[in-house]
Order: C-alpha cells, then sequence, then structure tokens
C-alpha cells in the first residue's frame, strides 16, 4: 500500500522535528519508526552524526576599563586624594564555531564572535573545552579564524556555495542562547541579500548573504549552515528580527567568501582588499539631467585616483558606470561590494557611458596603498598599536579618522579598551582626519592621552592611556 501524501507530510514533519531536538534523550522521546509500509522514512540524523561532532561551542571574556571623568581627571584625583586609574568590567558573550581543518584546529567563527576578546573557549561535542587563540578577524566580512591545540578532531568538507539554489534544503548547527547544540532545519530563501544595514559586526561590510528561514538566534553565530550532504555552505553571522528572536529571517556568510578570507588570515593574519581607486555616487534625477542621461540607472565615476586600476582603464571623472561583468550595476554599494569580496588580481569588465556613447573597460583589482605608522613611533604609550588611513570604501561612507589596524594583546592601548575595529577621530583637542595628521602626534609631548574613538557601531567614546 502506498503511502498517502498527507500522511507522508506528517511523518516528514516529525522527522525534521526529532533532529531539531538535539540532545534530548531518547528516553524522552518516541523514536521514528525505520520504515512505514515497506518504505524507508527520510532522516537527517544519519547526516548529522557526522556534522555535529564539528560544530563548537565558543565562549569569550572582555576587559573592558569602565572610565570616570572624575577618576581620570588628574587635578580631581590630586584634589580629593582619589586613587588613579580606573574600574574594569569583564564582558562574557556566547557562540558557535565550526572545525574546517582538523589536523591544525582551525575553527571558522564570526568577528563579532571573538574579535577583540581577551580569552576565549572552545568546548567540543564530546565535553573537551580548549583554550583557543584567535589567528586572524576580518571585521568587513564578520569572519574569523581560531585555533584549538586539540586532537582526534572532525572538520566539515567545504561545499561550493555558488552551486546553491533558492529551494534548497539546508540545516543549521549551533549554541542558541547558550542551551547547548541545537539543530533547526529550512531552505535557503535568498541569495545575494545585500543592502542590509549594520552587520552583526558593527559596520555596514561587504555583504553577500545567504538567506534561511532554518531557525537562527542569539548564540548561532559562528555555527554551521549546511547542505543535506553534510558540506559546510556558510556560517551563521545575523538575523532581521524586530523582536531579538527567530522570525524566519537569517543569513550566512557563503563559502564562497568565507574561504578566500581565511586563506588570507592565514597567509597574512588580515585581508589584502582588491580597490578600483573609484569615487562614486548615485545619480539622482538633477545628476542625470545635468549629464544628460536617458535615467538615473548606474553611478556617476566623482574621482580616480592617481596609479590606481580605474586610471589604468581609462576612466575618468564624469563617467556613468552602467553595467558590471555584464549585468545592470544598480547602486554603490553593488560595486563596493565587487570591490570587497573578490580576491586580488581579479578583473572586473564594466559598462561605461562618455559624451553619450557607451563602452566596454576591463580593471584588474590592485591592494590599495594606505599610508601607516607604529604607535610608539608617536608616543610610548601607544606601543603595540598600528594606524593606517582609511580606505576609499571607508571615505566614501562618509567616515574621517585613523583606522586602528591592530592591538598588540597586553599592551598599554588593548588594557585601555582600544580594538581594531575602532577609528581615532581625535586625540585631545585635536581632530584626526588621518594618518599625516596622526604623525604631529609625535612633536607634542601630551601629559594626559586621551583618545577619541569611533567604533564600527557608530558609537563614540574616550579611550584613556595611562
Amino acid at each position: 500500500m502506498s503511502l498517502r501524501p498527507s500522511r507522508f507530510l506528517f511523518l516528514l514533519t516529525a522527522t525534521f522535528a526529532a533532529a531539531a531536538l538535539g540532545g534530548v534523550p531518547a528516553a524522552a522521546r518516541a523514536a521514528m519508526p525505520p520504515a512505514v509500509d515497506g518504505q524507508a522514512m527520510p532522516s537527517l540524523a544519519p547526516m548529522l552524526q557526522r556534522v555535529t561532532p564539528a560544530v563548537v561551542n565558543i565562549s569569550t571574556k572582555k576587559r573592558v576599563r569602565v572610565q570616570s571623568p572624575y577618576f581620570d581627571d588628574p587635578v580631581v584625583r590630586q584634589l580629593f586624594g582619589l586613587p588613579g586609574g580606573s574600574d574594569e568590567r569583564v564582558e562574557q558573550s556566547l557562540g558557535s564555531g565550526v572545525i574546517v581543518n582538523a589536523a591544525k584546529g582551525y575553527v571558522l567563527t564570526n568577528n563579532h564572535v571573538v574579535g577583540g576578546a581577551d580569552d576565549i573557549s572552545v568546548t567540543l561535542q564530546d565535553g573537551r573545552t580548549f583554550k583557543g587563540k584567535r589567528v586572524g578577524t576580518d571585521p568587513d566580512t564578520d569572519v574569523a579564524v581560531v585555533q584549538i591545540p586539540a586532537d582526534h578532531l572532525q572538520a566539515l568538507p567545504l561545499a561550493d556555495s555558488n552551486q546553491l539554489r533558492v529551494g534548497d534544503y539546508v540545516v543549521a548547527v549551533g549554541n542558541p542562547f547558550g542551551l547547548g547544540q541545537t539543530v533547526t532545519s529550512g531552505i535557503v530563501s535568498a541569495l545575494g541579500r545585500s543592502g542590509l544595514g549594520s552587520s552583526s559586526s558593527g559596520g555596514s561590510g561587504f555583504q553577500n548573504f545567504i538567506q534561511t528561514d532554518a531557525s537562527i538566534n542569539p548564540g548561532n553565530s559562528g555555527g554551521a549552515l549546511v547542505n543535506l550532504r553534510g558540506e559546510l555552505v556558510g556560517i551563521n553571522t545575523m538575523i532581521f528580527s524586530p523582536s531579538g528572536g527567530n522570525v524566519g529571517i537569517g543569513f550566512a556568510v557563503p563559502t564562497a567568501i568565507t574561504s578566500e578570507v581565511m586563506a588570507q588570515l592565514l597567509a597574512h593574519g588580515k585581508v589584502e582588499r582588491g580597490n578600483l581607486g573609484l569615487q562614486t555616487q548615485a545619480i539622482t534625477p538633477r545628476i542625470a539631467k545635468l549629464l544628460s542621461l536617458k535615467d538615473t540607472n548606474g553611478v556617476v565615476v566623482t574621482g580616480v585616483s592617481a596609479g590606481s586600476a580605474a586610471e589604468q582603464a581609462g576612466l575618468q571623472p564624469g563617467d556613468v558606470l552602467t553595467t558590471l561583468d555584464g549585468k545592470p550595476l544598480r547602486s554603490v554599494e553593488e560595486l563596493r561590494n565587487t570591490e570587497g569580496l573578490l580576491p586580488l588580481g581579479s578583473s572586473v569588465r564594466l559598462g561605461v557611458v562618455r559624451d553619450g556613447q557607451s563602452s566596454v573597460v576591463t580593471a584588474t583589482l590592485r591592494a590599495e596603498k594606505l599610508s601607516s605608522v607604529e604607535g610608539g613611533q608617536l608616543d610610548a604609550r601607544l606601543a603595540g598599536v598600528s594606524f593606517s588611513d582609511l580606505t576609499d570604501s571607508q571615505r566614501e561612507q562618509g567616515m574621517f579618522g585613523a583606522a586602528v589596524a591592530a592591538v598588540q594583546p597586553g599592551s598599554r592601548a588593548a588594557r585601555a579598551g582600544l580594538t581594531t575595529d575602532d577609528i581615532v577621530v581625535g586625540i585631545g583637542n585635536q581632530r584626526i582626519p588621518s594618518v599625516s595628521v596622526l604623525r604631529g602626534l609625535a612633536k607634542v609631548r601630551l601629559r594626559q592621552l586621551v583618545l577619541i574613538v569611533a567604533h564600527a557601531d557608530g558609537s563614540n567614546r574616550y579611550v584613556v592611556i595611562d
């Protein structure tokens, strides 16, 4: 006798629900029958037995100095006999990660899970816990690599996320709300999602997300999104929710991006991004009229950096870019994403309209040359900190200042709470628009070093370095 559709759907739903129960003891639930009316029942269990040992729980601690305008003012301290310095607060967070190299103990996770953390603990499914070493982080894609000194690990194979289709079944594995390893299932709801505003890492970043309705909640960040073969297709990173909980709209960074980012982090400790050397803006009706354009499609070039890939390709201010690799170019953000997500040396084809004539040019992405300076050359209290100019992309977003490129753990700056996500916009009463202005600090001996810092989440704060 054949299975009726309604009965089959009921049993399939029960199977997915059973898989989602994860660690619930077998005695607490009824076992699924291996077959019904002679037909084998579909189940995720065999695949999950291979996947779940490769998904880990991550807990972090970050020590943050609590600044006080009274305790940090030397005059007030001397007047009232108050002790120097400030109190320290320990921030804790939970997340997930995925073992991708068993021999070397490499774990993929999110930057917002481990970035800036002072202590990283990684717990395996078998209960073993190890101290994690942060190999590298990339805030712009919210990807990080952690290494653990463990043996007998099981890693997930990586699939080509470019082969995903809307409607493909996927499974999310992680540690939501710190409950422990949990499995949820769903489908790929959309591909290539971008323009989502602030990411989990705090900035707009470079976005090309997989969207899924598999339940993703706080604590799932850094966990695995796998296909039905048990291959990693994405790293769960953020949700869209008015309440903070799952509403069926979750996002994952595809492996096409995480693989490239991880390779660069392992090789260089940072990501070296390609750059066209273009400054662009959206075409408004007023600009379209000024340039005698028929519509507002594309973006207009407002600047071309000297010696850049764009200059070599012959682009000029006033050019209108209409296509990108043969597809309509809809926004400045789409062009910025392409620059940020393609590896160095990649070529892009740009459709150009100049003086009413259309053409296609090819430009090869180059590394952007940014001025940098070591903090120890400016002031001994800044030893262990590296600063660099902002990228063209950051300046296009209206940012200014000197980016904190690296902070040595245990340095004065690290103890004061300075992180690699920060941008120094001022020192004392001095505005710092670039590294060249920051270099002028070496000529001035400041009694108290107070940095005005803009964080990736848009907030500003003072960082006092003793």
